[in-house]
């Protein structure tokens, strides 16, 4: 009986097939399990059919509908594995199999694929150009350096003819995965040593012959990254059923060298841009840390309900729904789980309230002092200097650090803050309420006179943390081995945290990790949105130095972002229906399209003109199921953690994106000023990284100071 296994070339296209289609290849597929494979081999109805003047003579065709093939790629060494490498319309399908040449990388004895016709075809066009070119990109790397990072003959070929970086891009869709990421890391300027570690030796089996094998079977299992054997009738059903779910929680080996590694001397950091799988490479902690005792309690925790309801889900899924490994995990917000802990001390706590009810108090405050300061200013300087320091008396405030604020305060000064910050607590003890980062670092001292309650802690979504919340989840683990379990993006920072870890007792040097490659969006989607970053420099997690998107990439390609601008927010809304209807005849579902936008009464417009031509919308307030049906519409806020086929931004207007009411004077704080736009910027940055295919950015009047490579 053949097995047969999936190629995320595969994957790539299936969700984009029409539902006739896809009905066809689970047909196809499931006769094809069923067969022996001389029956294979021998049956009409499959129509197995080697291509003509293939480069690879392992390739062949098999009947999906009357119009459709799959592309197979068959052993030729009297193995029974078979690989699904894509599905296309019949004329395609041969044309597209015709130049594909599969083989096994030397140094990671991967399976990768190239279309060594075009690379046959462009390369010489190069080799002319170099031979005029006063410096090519790979001049400082020997061919030997090359062929040890498992760079091939035709390969090697095309890259001594490169000049610059943009060259290489022109390349990218026709190289071999592997040697596309080696040649990449190069360009940026990471050593020959550092792509060893970070490619090479992380991909390599760890019991890899000493030369390579051409065993189709055998490069198969070398390369779970990119290619699934299915097993049996009802796992294939069910990855064919929900291709996405079955994918979401599947491990690249750079996340699996950090997500496995068997243990770690402190607390672990993990970076990277949206979409490179730290989420994925967190829930693989907890299994692992998981497996390493039998009754040790681990910690998995984030900033939102939505997104810890995802991390649920996804655990359940990569667990297989084991009631009693997930009897140990507790997957919750930070906030929650603080609450939970001061609850336990006292039943009558103070209930925490909202941003809005907060704003509220300390204008209050200010009118009854006669205060000379704003309520923005008052309760910024209680969120990052005295609830950032967790200060408790004004001798300690007269003392503090206020870095990061712009504006000095004197000694008289400071005293009449902390008046405000009195009378502020005052009205809340008054109406037997408090703040979430008072009930954290109440639940702080609490846990200081207390074991520690888990063996781990697994933090996802690391970077909008307050140190208030950092202090909880330092209580909430024993420094030792193995503790922190940190991932985090601080390009996606939309809270305007600061944190310095190390102050914290939470220290990663040393076991610090970035992740560079984008699994989720198209290269031009994130070329596009990292543009918005480029002006400003980002600090990192751990609040020392900066952070870079330098690296960061994507190996998926597809259409180019739309940005548009109209004379009104009408006509606005008219091109989003339209463009809507749009992706629905393109066969996209409705669950795959989201729209976005800075506010909800944006949203309320655009509900009532999709709802007015018949299509289906679903709010997003929180979590979501998957199968539920209609065009999903959520605040950019509410954006955090989602990802769908499409996305439309509406009203990237300026005034709107950055929001004027959110941006402190310039003249009234100059660091706080920047810092607001930057969260701003950061905003619409993780709007636009949802997308994985398309994403279209829309606007009524002017557009954002954000978007100058499109004004």
């Amino acid at each position: 009986m053949p097995r047969l296994a999936f190629a995320q070339s595969f994957w790539d296209g299936y969700d984009t097939l029409e539902k006739p289609v896809r009905a066809g290849v689970r047909k196809a597929m499931a006769k094809f399990q069923a067969m022996s494979v001389a029956e294979l081999n021998a049956d009409k109805g499959l129509h197995l059919e080697s291509v003509e003047n293939a480069r690879d003579p392992r390739m062949r065709t098999i009947r999906i509908t009357d119009f459709w093939r799959g592309v197979v790629l068959a052993p030729d060494d009297g193995s029974d594995t078979f690989l699904l490498v894509n599905v296309l319309s019949h004329d395609d399908a041969y044309t597209w199999a015709a130049k594909r040449l599969y083989s096994a990388n030397s140094a990671t004895r991967a399976l990768e694929v190239r279309n060594a016709v075009a690379l046959d075809e462009l390369t010489p066009l190069y080799e002319t150009a170099a031979r005029t070119a006063p410096r090519l990109l790979f001049a400082d790397v020997s061919d030997g350096t090359l062929r040890e990072l498992g760079i091939d003959d035709q390969v090697l070929r095309a890259a001594r003819s490169l000049v610059d970086k943009a060259q290489l891009e022109a390349f990218s869709t026709l190289l071999p995965e592997d040697q596309l990421e080696v040649l990449q890391y190069l360009a940026e300027g990471f050593s020959p040593e550092e792509v060893y570690r970070d490619v090479v030796a992380v991909r390599r089996p760890a019991h890899a012959p000493a030369e390579p094998v051409e065993d189709l079977a055998t490069v198969i299992a070398n390369t779970p990254a990119r290619i699934r054997l299915v097993t049996g009738p009802q796992e294939l059903e069910e990855v064919l059923e929900k291709p996405f779910a079955a994918w979401r929680v599947f491990l690249h080996p750079s996340q699996r060298r950090v997500a496995y590694r068997a243990s770690y001397g402190g607390p672990v950091q993990v970076t990277g841009g949206p979409g490179t799988g730290k989420t994925v490479a967190a829930l693989h902690r907890v299994k692992h840390l998981l497996g390493r005792s039998e009754d040790g309690r681990v910690l998995l925790t984030t900033y939102t309900n939505a997104l810890a309801a995802g991390l649920r889900d996804m655990l359940g899924l990569l667990l297989d729904e084991d009631e009693k490994l997930l009897a140990r995990v507790d997957v919750t917000t930070v906030d929650a789980f603080a609450n939970g802990i001061v609850r336990a001390h006292s039943a009558a706590a103070p209930k925490p309230i909202g941003d809005r009810e907060q704003r509220h108090l300390w204008e209050k405050a200010v009118k009854q002092l006669g205060l000379p300061f704003t309520a923005q200013f008052l309760a910024q300087e209680y969120r990052h200097v005295i609830l950032g320091q967790n200060l408790r008396d004004l001798d300690a405030y007269l003392g503090a650090s206020r870095r990061g604020r712009g504006t000095g305060l004197g000694p008289a000064r400071r005293r009449e803050v902390w008046s405000g910050v009195e009378r502020f607590e005052q009205f809340l003890r008054d109406r037997g309420e408090t703040t979430h980062l008072r009930v954290c670092s109440r639940a702080a001292e609490l846990l200081a006179d207390q074991s520690a309650p888990y063996a781990h802690v697994v933090v996802d979504e690391a970077q909008d943390l307050h140190p208030a919340q950092w202090r909880v989840l330092r209580a909430a683990v024993s420094p030792a081995p193995d503790d922190l379990f940190v991932t985090g993006d601080p390009h996606q920072r939309i809270y305007d945290s600061r944190v310095s870890l190390g102050s914290l007792g939470i220290t990663t040097a040393g076991r610090s990790f970035r992740l560079r490659v984008n699994y989720r969006s198209t290269e031009e989607i994130l070329a596009w949105s990292a543009h918005l970053l480029a002006p400003v420099t980002v600090d990192t997690l751990e609040g020392e130095g900066t952070d870079s998107l330098a690296g960061y990439r994507s190996l998926l390609h597809g259409r180019r972002p739309q940005a548009q601008g109209y004379a009104t927010r009408q006509e606005e809304t008219q091109a989003l229906v339209e463009r809507v209807q749009s992706l629905l005849a393109e066969g996209l579902a409705p669950h795959e399209i989201g729209v976005c936008a800075r506010f909800n009464l944006s949203l309320d417009r655009a509900e009532e003109k999709l709802n007015a031509v018949g299509i289906p919308v679903l709010r997003v307030k929180g979590q979501v199921a998957q199968e539920a049906e209609g065009v999903r519409l959520a605040t950019m806020h509410a954006m955090k953690g989602l990802e769908f086929r499409a996305v439309s931004v509406l009203g990237a207007a300026e005034g709107t994106v950055p929001f004027a009411r959110e941006i402190t004077p310039r003249e009234a704080d100059p660091l706080q000023h920047e810092a607001d736009l930057l969260r701003e910027r950061c905003l619409l940055f993780v709007a636009c990284t949802r997308a994985r295919e398309t994403l279209s950015v829309t606007w009524s009047g002017t557009a954002s100071p954000f978007l100058p490579h499109v004004a």
